[in-house]
């Protein structure tokens, strides 16, 4: 199946169109010029971009790198779950498709394909009379005729050329040791094309690596067919999933609660005795190694990645894959400074790493990078080395006094370092062990010691957007924003203040009435702060007299105009207020706020104030609050009733990792469409490279697609933090 780009829809293969929200399964867009280049392309034709599809395939040759037998499984019976057979692979994955005539103008030509049935047939029969099924040949007959792209000729000056003259002895041997892709479906497409040997000859327990491209980037992997039809199970040191290779089970395992650290994996199968596996390309990312000796790092941010090293350490020993950690080169830090592994390495069998290796390593990147140690630093890779430390539980407690004595020598230095510095410091955002108190997050949530560094603001980006929606003849939504930023640049550094008012309203009383509410609740909070947001953020008493105010202000229209029952004029209010890392939400009625980060997630910060929410708090089952014909009814507006029925929910939040976050008006997060596509829609926009103004477009012709029934509304606000740089030299 073609899986649309925009909504997601399951398309069959034959399909150049997405059947419900119209957009193309033969091209993409490319991110510097907006022209459309076929999908299998590898550049740009008009700007020279790139914009193919590449990923990481590692291939290894063990005997417990094949599929895992049912008699290898722990537990394994009759009543274990059974692998996906061929023919429904081919009927999930729909990857067997032939590709019999020739492309049309604007068509991306399909390689042919295999049928899983035949290849299944193959892998049955002896090793002689098997096909080379890990990569598919080049070699043509005479009257073969081979599919023409772009980029097979970028890729493969002379194949054409080979094919053409394949009776001579140079193309004879070019097509004999020679592969152009990986796999017999012709879908991973080597960048550079490699001789047959290389693959053929691999030594058992070793493993090479090539980068592809993606020529079907659109369609399902044989890897998420598999996994969809073992309901989404996940493998564990004891237990494996049917049918994935060996080499892929850690990467699966461990994605859930180590997910950007450990890379994802795109697709894995076996052919020929040997195992298949595709991951994320990070080779652009950056070296640690590289970024580890510059003056711009802070003590506090290193120890936060010795942290999360001796955190990760723990989770892949369980894996036998420690050695990732000892491999520099392996360690990667992407635009956000997210700590990264290129690949996961397994550990060797007559020698498992030990902790003491650990302390080897880093010391290693003080070694390379020439910066200096502090003592107590040093004197842990010593404690490492002669294994006085043995527990990782013992490594982070040790890493998380020496933060505690940095955070003491900070305060000290900020007393002789300028106000506008000083100012920076949150001592709040300080607290070393566990999780912070109140709705501050914290790094990590496995209970153990964990540095949670201060952090200070490194960007603030915004957008909004309102839609009429497909069944409304007017908007009624409406939404605000003002953002100051101001950097400061000092010999120390540079630093940015920022402040930002968000605000968006879901008007309702009849034609003409809602939309006056809304736009009226907005001005008036708008007005409001900018007289009474000081250098603070502005306290609970504050924020909740604004609101109070402006519901005044629309309940006194109301009754100038002897409005009643549902020709009352009101509006719902959902806003947020940030200053630097600190921020406050308030909000009224059903228009709602969600956040979402990369270690927690999506979580939604407010309770619809509806009837329906409003039995669950009285202790009424969730069904039957919701089986009532009024439980989507509203218990709070603004304007419809005076102060004394309104009282919003306030709540502050100290911000200690990058975040996006999602205001919405109830045209959005109607049937869970935010819950049920965050992952697709929201969270590649946490990354600083993602266009928000595309993003939130997209958001919203989702929502037309699947709701439509009322005003889309929606503000998207992505804050990133780093650590709060108070400079104090190793």
């Amino acid at each position: 199946m073609l899986i649309c780009p925009q909504c997601h829809f399951e398309n069959p293969n034959t399909h150049k169109f997405c059947q419900r929200c119209g957009t193309s399964l033969i091209h993409k867009v490319c991110s510097e010029c907006d022209t459309q280049v076929p999908v299998n392309a590898e550049t740009c034709h008009n700007c020279g971009a790139f914009t193919g599809t590449v990923w990481w395939a590692i291939i290894a040759k063990e005997p417990e790198y094949g599929f895992t037998s049912t008699d290898d499984l722990e537990g394994s019976s009759a009543d274990a779950e059974p692998i996906a057979s061929n023919a429904d692979l081919e009927s999930s994955a729909q990857l067997t498709q032939t590709q019999e005539s020739e492309p049309t103008s604007g068509e991306i030509p399909c390689a042919p394909q295999t049928d899983f049935d035949t290849l299944a047939q193959e892998m049955d029969q002896p090793e002689t009379a098997k096909s080379s099924t890990l990569m598919a040949k080049s070699t043509v007959e005479p009257d073969q005729e081979i599919p023409a792209t772009s980029q097979t000729n970028k890729l493969e000056p002379n194949l054409s050329e080979a094919s053409s003259t394949a009776t001579s002895e140079a193309s004879s041997s070019y097509n004999t040791y020679s592969i152009t892709y990986l796999d017999v479906q012709q879908r991973y497409r080597l960048i550079e094309p490699l001789n047959r040997d290389t693959l053929a000859n691999i030594p058992a327990g070793s493993e090479t690596s090539v980068q592809v491209l993606d020529c079907q980037p659109f369609q399902k992997s044989l890897l998420e067919a598999l996994l969809e039809q073992q309901s989404g199970a996940f493998p564990s040191p004891s237990s494996s999933i049917l049918g994935i290779p060996a080499i892929a089970q850690p990467y699966l395992a461990l994605k859930q609660s180590h997910y950007p650290t450990v890379p994802e994996v795109h697709d894995a199968w076996q052919q020929d005795n040997q195992a298949v596996m595709l991951i994320e390309d990070r080779s652009g990312w950056q070296l640690l190694s590289d970024l580890w000796g510059s003056e711009e790092l802070s003590t506090l941010q290193l120890l936060y990645w010795l942290d999360e090293m001796a955190r990760l350490w723990q989770a892949l020993e369980s894996w036998n894959c420690c050695q990732s950690l000892l491999e520099i080169n392996n360690l990667r830090v992407d635009e956000d400074q997210v700590l990264g592994l290129a690949r996961l390495y397994h550990d060797p069998e007559d020698e498992p790493p030990m902790l003491e290796d650990l302390g080897q390593m880093w010391r290693l990147l003080f070694n390379q990078s020439q910066r200096t140690q502090l003592t107590s630093l040093g004197t842990v890779f010593r404690q490492m080395c002669t294994e006085e430390i043995t527990t990782i539980d013992q490594l982070r407690s040790e890493l998380e006094a020496i933060a505690h004595a940095e955070e003491e020598a900070q305060e000290e230095q900020a007393t002789t370092v300028t106000l506008d510095m000083a100012d920076h410091t949150s001592e709040e955002a300080m607290s070393l062990l566990g999780t912070p108190l109140g709705d501050t997050v914290g790094i990590y949530d496995d209970g153990g010691p964990t540095v949670v560094l201060p952090m200070q603001l490194l960007s603030l980006d915004d957008v909004g957007c309102t839609d009429i929606g497909r069944q409304r003849d007017h908007n009624e939504d409406c939404f605000g924003i003002q953002a100051q930023i101001k950097k400061h640049e000092t010999p120390i550094g540079r630093t940015l203040d920022a402040r930002g008012l968000y605000i968006l309203c879901d008007g309702m009383g009849g034609h003409a009435a809602g939309e006056v509410a809304s736009s009226m609740a907005v001005e008036k909070l708008e007005a409001y702060f900018q007289d009474h947001w000081h250098e603070e953020l502005p306290t609970q008493e504050t924020i909740r007299e604004a609101v109070r105010l402006t519901n005044q202000e629309i309940y006194d229209v109301n009754q100038q105009n002897a409005r009643s029952g549902s020709g009352r004029m009101g509006t719902t209010l959902a806003m947020m207020l940030v200053q630097n890392t600190k921020v406050a939400i308030a909000h009224v009625g059903d228009s709602r706020l969600y956040r979402l980060t990369r270690k927690g997630g999506l979580e939604q910060l407010t309770v619809d104030h509806e009837v329906g929410q409003r039995e669950i708090k009285r202790g009424v089952e969730e069904a039957i609050a919701y089986s009532r014909p009024d439980a989507y009814q509203l218990t709070q507006a603004l304007g419809p009733r005076s102060d004394q029925f309104v009282n919003p929910d306030i709540n502050f939040l100290e911000l200690n990792e990058d975040t996006l976050f999602i205001l919405c008006s109830d045209g959005l997060s109607d049937n869970e469409l935010i819950e049920n596509h965050w992952q697709t829609h929201l969270a590649p926009l946490l990354s600083s490279r993602a266009n928000l103004e595309q993003g939130i477009l997209q958001l919203v012709d989702l929502a037309n697609e699947q709701n439509g029934h009322d005003n889309i509304t929606a503000i998207l606000i992505r804050v990133k933090v780093r650590p709060n740089f108070q400079q104090r030299s190793w």
